[in-house]
């Protein structure tokens, strides 16, 4: 896996706890963003889905079962 830096700026307050308290910075701000990276997929898939079901809502009950029928007869 390859890897890039990414450079951020806290308070020298945060930074002297940090270090003190021998936190792996690098290891918290990696799970942090994988967890923020997943939820955002998550809202995305999620308002993708909730576009095509709005999309289908609109579509007759007719067509769906013509649609369903005429796939059952394709196999």
């Amino acid at each position: 896996m390859s890897t890039e830096v990414l450079s951020i700026r806290i308070s020298k307050e945060l930074k002297k706890e940090t270090e003190k308290l021998r936190l792996d910075v690098k290891s918290i701000v990696e799970k942090a963003l994988i967890e923020a990276v997943e939820q955002a997929r998550k809202k995305r898939l999620e308002e993708a889905i909730n576009t095509l079901l709005q999309e289908i809502g609109e579509i007759p009950e007719d067509d769906w079962v013509r649609v369903v029928k005429e796939c059952r007869r394709e196999r």
